[in-house]
């Protein structure tokens, strides 16, 4: 799945994928470890924040919009805020909701998304 320009982008590299499905939580994870990077996981928002303070390898969070409690939106607030050098991609199945005002910098991929997709795009944010 990932390329060997994918794997040399990756570096040493943390990814924080923080999304309250499970399964896609977990295919998220398998692809971004397939593409070379050390992947964390959070199920929302308040355990993503705490594991960036834990974490400073951490580089891009990957964050669904739509979950229980705060929404993706806040982790990305948060990420602003609290760690301005980690980018953030925005994931969300309901992109025609979300208006640019409202998307952090960084990126945004819809779901559903194909895996290549997703290596490509993190790796876009770590180079930039």
């Amino acid at each position: 799945m990932g390329s060997d320009q994918q794997k040399a982008a990756a570096g040493d590299a943390g990814i924080l994928v923080v999304d309250d499905e499970e399964d896609v939580r977990a295919v998220a994870v398998m692809a971004l470890e397939d593409a070379g990077f050390a992947v964390y996981e959070a199920a929302g928002a308040d355990e993503a924040l705490s594991l960036l303070e834990h974490h400073p390898e951490i580089a891009v969070v990957v964050t669904d919009v739509v979950m229980p409690g705060p929404s993706g939106f806040h982790v990305a607030r948060g990420v602003a805020e609290r760690f301005p050098d980690v980018k953030v991609l925005i994931v969300s199945a309901y992109a025609a909701g979300l208006v640019d005002a409202q998307l952090p910098p960084g990126g945004f991929l819809a779901k559903p998304f194909r895996l290549d997709d997703l290596q490509s795009a993190v790796t876009r944010l770590l180079r930039n």
